[in-house]
């Protein structure tokens, strides 16, 4: 396949995907020391990163446009 292809159905996938999921959250790991100083806790606390839809289709878009460059012919 040609780089503009593959590129192309990447976006496509990856917007697909955004369209479908608003947010992703993760979660980190903090050690938190106690009032007096000699015991730590760890706590897991979550971040949640949101994916606005004008992104997916933004890339489904360009996607798109990559595919169908991909296919045009080449001039000899």
């Amino acid at each position: 396949m040609r780089p503009y292809a593959i590129g192309g159905l990447i976006l496509i996938i990856l917007g697909v995907f955004a369209l479908f999921i608003r947010s992703v959250t993760y979660f980190s790991t903090d050690q938190v020391v106690g009032p007096l100083g000699f015991f730590t806790w760890d706590v897991s606390r979550p971040h949640t990163i949101f994916i606005n839809p004008i992104a997916g289709i933004v890339a489904l878009a360009v996607g798109f446009v990559l595919l169908f460059m991909a296919r045009r012919p080449t001039p000899a």
